[in-house]
């Protein structure tokens, strides 16, 4: 065989290996979550007191500890792998743990902030080491009492789920808003995203080191097209795009974006067995705001849920919100007739109708780099 037919053998295998390795399925027998209110199924609410209705109307009836009237994006992930919704760490009460749970609180940062948290502009104090800390005490305790039996075994993940699981992230808008509300210039807050995204390296790590392998790790969104930012900030002095969206508040998204992009190719080289899939939603929510009308929505930048203003958000006036008369609580913070058919739900937060639109675009893998879709996000980039 001369070398030209052996080069061209050696190309085949290798299509083939590659081939058949990425045509595997992966089995995720559990989920760990990470984040800010984008993926939080309940922990804030457990800590704080939960969101009351019209929060989760149009899923679950009733307040379910999310800030949306539905279900989120990593609902839709849970439910696309077979695995039950999540349950929050911090909620002790019916929750079962055993395929996994959720880290991820309203107001996290992946830098630790400050600010008391309250209502409006306030960050919580699980940002993202905490959120780590408590996985890593989930899962010692997790194996003392698996090895118990009885009861634990049906609530608690097996040893062996820790390294086999999905590893999931949505954290870093909050950091970004952080420094709005801490009247930094954009330059100012451009200038510490090398320091968050440091931290952020770090906690996969440290995941890594636990027996972690395969990481779904969402780029944050168009931070300038939430109605909160756009009406709660100055904004004369920046320019407004097309879509309605503050312009500079989105630039300094995207530099963050595209530095986490360059974070996690270097993850990639430095945790040989980790499988890291970066996944694009900025593109995918910018476009559902721009374009709404073309994704089948009515209303790209006004809340679903709120009171009053241009943009139906008052920060003093929440969605949910009552006010007493004579006596008599009076809900004025009400909730659109049809949320599915809105981008926002209450200033914040998507709708569910749009979380299930972005979940839908990136389940395949179209926007996400590598190009695979989620059920083999399992496989490292060959």
């Amino acid at each position: 065989m001369n070398m030209k037919a052996l080069s061209l053998w050696v190309m085949l295998c290798l299509a083939i290996t590659k081939s058949l390795a990425t045509s595997r399925h992966c089995n995720f027998p559990a989920i760990f979550n990470f984040g800010d209110s984008n993926s939080d199924t309940g922990g804030l609410s457990a800590a704080f007191g939960q969101p009351g209705p019209p929060h989760g109307e149009s899923y679950f009836h009733h307040p379910a500890g999310r800030y949306c009237d539905g279900r989120l994006i990593v609902d839709f992930l849970a439910k696309k792998l077979g695995v039950p919704y999540l349950n929050a760490y911090l909620d002790a009460v019916g929750s079962n743990f055993s395929h996994g749970a959720n880290f991820a609180t309203a107001g996290s940062t992946i830098r630790p902030q400050n600010t008391t948290l309250h209502q409006f502009g306030g960050f919580s104090p699980f940002s993202l080491d905490v959120q780590f800390n408590q996985f890593n005490d989930f899962q010692r305790r997790s194996k003392i009492f698996q090895s118990k039996g009885g009861v634990y075994e049906t609530l608690l993940p097996k040893a062996e789920y820790f390294s086999q699981a999905l590893y999931t992230f949505d954290i870093g808008q909050n950091d970004l808003a952080a420094g709005y509300f801490h009247n930094m210039s954009i330059d100012q807050v451009r200038a510490y995203v090398p320091d968050v995204l440091a931290q952020f390296k770090n906690i996969i790590k440290y995941i890594y080191d636990h027996g972690g392998r395969s990481f779904w790790v969402h780029n944050t969104g168009p931070v300038g097209c939430l109605p909160y930012m756009i009406e709660l900030f100055p904004h004369k002095a920046h320019r407004m795009d097309k879509a309605g969206c503050v312009a500079s508040y989105n630039e300094v998204a995207q530099f963050f974006n595209h530095e986490l992009k360059a974070a996690v190719v270097e993850l990639r080289k430095k945790l040989p067995l980790a499988a890291i899939t970066y996944v694009d939603v900025y593109s995918l929510k910018y476009s559902l705001i721009s374009q709404a009308k073309k994704h089948g929505f009515e209303e790209p930048l006004r809340a679903c849920c709120g009171h009053g203003g241009k943009y139906n958000y008052n920060m003093h006036i929440g969605c949910g919100a009552k006010i007493k008369v004579h006596g008599k609580e009076i809900l004025i913070g009400k909730a659109c007739k049809d949320p599915s058919v809105w981008v926002n739900w209450d200033g914040v937060h998507y709708t569910q109708a749009a979380n299930k639109w972005v979940f839908d675009q990136i389940v395949n893998g179209s926007f996400s780099d590598p190009p695979i879709p989620l059920n083999m996000a399992c496989h490292k980039q060959l």
